[in-house]
């Protein structure tokens, strides 16, 4: 074992990713910053590489690779790119309704598909008026005969504009069993997206505004049973949001230690480099001290994920360390490049913004605290990460075995060659080499 829970499938796969990023992610990131844009035809191109598909059993056409293996991949784009980061989690986050309450009908007809990158899915359950209260949901599906009609609004969906099935948690009943879950694809009639709106960070991505008017839906549709709403956002959150968002804070971190000691061994002050100076190395070596921290924290518990083993409160914990101190190390980078640091010619401001924007979702640190202070107490809930052990767990077989690279293994079911990215029924538009960023409308 390598460190930090891999193996050498693990950093193949890492030298692959890190080698797509910097040749077709690095190039149209300044293109992204300069337009607050959306690009469409990047997050094709990523999801084309099959790596939406990393925890999808290679049954249906996924990698069967795992968690750790989605940690990389994230971490690895998010150093480059953590709009682009974000846009590979926020769909990975999709996944997980299918895989863990998905029929057998549902699996043979999406994963495929989101495995190849030709469906990108989401996962709306945050309103305006209720916020992370998720009982607090009024967002409403009605059963009538073969259908469900759906009415009401969600907030802050990630990968809202390139989205193609909307995994939507709506009330239809009242209290906590009153949540079900359902798959909307995006040509539904009475199914809009808002306008995208501009944001502080993560330029690139989207995440934005649901409307359901009258929205149509057959009720095979429905994720598991009725009352299943809860059980689908909260285990997505933990066992999907918590570990992705922590990777993309991780890459993050790691792109602030490198761009802050390439500037300080650069950068000449008093006759020598500014990384001679006894201060700077304090601050080099609190960023470098965060990070070690960081990944250990984070990969552990994705590890514990692959074994099929108890693991919520090392996810709520790797969220806790890895946003915070992704936060901190940015900050400290700012006070480092002092005034060169303002100008958008160099990317540390930009750190500081993305870094932001992981804060909130799958909960602030706040929560991670309350969680974590209600398991010292012995309080704690059931865990996720127990319940559904036996469909998180990597079983040998799924993941190529070491000596035989992710290249050597037959690719997922996606054809880089094709000009069109489809979903079951749905034509969701031209796939090409070149960039097609559209900014705010």
């Amino acid at each position: 074992m390598h460190r930090y829970f891999t193996d050498q499938r693990h950093e193949v796969l890492r030298h692959q990713v890190r080698e797509f990023a910097e040749r077709e992610v690095r190039p149209r990131v300044a293109e992204m910053e300069a337009n607050r844009s959306v690009c469409h035809d990047l997050s094709r191109l990523i999801a084309r590489q099959g790596w939406i598909g990393a925890t999808v059993h290679r049954a249906y056409g996924g990698m069967g690779a795992g968690h750790v293996a989605k940690t990389l991949i994230i971490e690895e784009l998010s150093r480059v790119s953590a709009a682009m980061g974000a846009m590979v989690q926020a769909s990975q986050l999709g996944v997980a309704k299918i895989v863990h309450f998905g029929s057998e009908e549902q699996k043979k007809t999406w994963l495929p598909a989101i495995a190849a990158g030709d469906c990108l899915p989401t996962i709306a359950v945050t309103e305006p008026q209720s916020g992370g209260h998720v009982l607090g949901m009024t967002t409403t599906a009605v059963r009538d005969g073969d259908d469900y009609v759906l009415n009401g609004r969600k907030v802050y969906v990630g990968n809202s504009h390139v989205g193609d099935l909307h995994g939507v948690v709506a009330r239809t009943g009242e209290s906590s069993r009153g949540l079900s879950a359902f798959l909307v694809e995006s040509d539904r009639p009475g199914f809009r997206v808002g306008p995208q709106q501009p944001a502080m960070g993560l330029h690139g991505f989207s995440f934005g505004e649901l409307f359901f008017d009258n929205c149509r839906i057959p009720a095979a549709n429905l994720l598991g049973r009725e009352g299943d709403g809860l059980s689908v956002a909260y285990s997505s959150s933990v066992l999907y949001g918590r570990p992705n968002l922590t990777a993309v804070s991780l890459g993050i971190h790691q792109a602030v230690l490198d761009e802050t000691t390439a500037f300080c061994a650069g950068r000449q002050r008093y006759g020598k480099p500014l990384a001679d100076l006894g201060n700077i190395k304090l601050k080099l070596g609190r960023i470098q001290s965060r990070l070690l921290l960081s990944r250990l924290s984070a990969y552990h518990a994705v590890h514990l994920l692959d074994q099929g083993l108890p693991c919520d409160a090392e996810l709520m914990n790797a969220k806790l360390v890895n946003v915070e101190s992704a936060l901190e190390s940015a900050r400290d980078a700012m006070d480092i490049h002092a005034a060169c640091g303002l100008f958008t010619d160099r990317p540390v401001e930009r750190f500081l913004r993305d870094a932001h924007h992981i804060f909130a979702p799958a909960g602030t640190s706040d929560i991670q605290l309350l969680r974590l202070g209600e398991l010292a107490l012995g309080r704690a809930r059931g865990e996720w990460s127990s319940r559904l052990a036996d469909l998180l767990r990597l079983e040998p077989s799924e993941w190529p075995e070491e000596g035989d690279t992710p290249a050597d293994v037959p690719a997922p079911a996606g054809r880089a060659e094709d000009t069109t990215a489809t979903v079951p029924g749905q034509r969701t538009g031209p796939v090409s080499g070149r960039s097609r960023c559209v900014g705010p409308r």
